[in-house]
């Protein structure tokens, strides 16, 4: 990966981030409210998975220099 972002690419991780996070969200607001065992399942894996996205993008944005 390149030292640095350009400024449209920083916008789109940016971007991104801001939809894996309302998708986050969701899928937390949704396991809370689903009564079935193998729907939570689904939504909790996607909880865990979907954090992970997040902490990749945002080492994108903050750790930029280092790399």
């Amino acid at each position: 990966m390149t030292k640095y972002l350009g400024l449209h690419e920083t916008l789109d991780v940016h971007e991104i981030l801001t939809f894996k996070n309302l998708c986050l969200t969701k899928a937390v607001t949704m396991s809370k409210l689903a009564q079935d065992e193998k729907l939570k399942a689904i939504l909790e894996s996607d909880v865990t998975t979907g954090t992970q996205h997040i902490q990749q993008l945002q080492q994108f944005l903050t750790n930029r220099e280092a790399q």
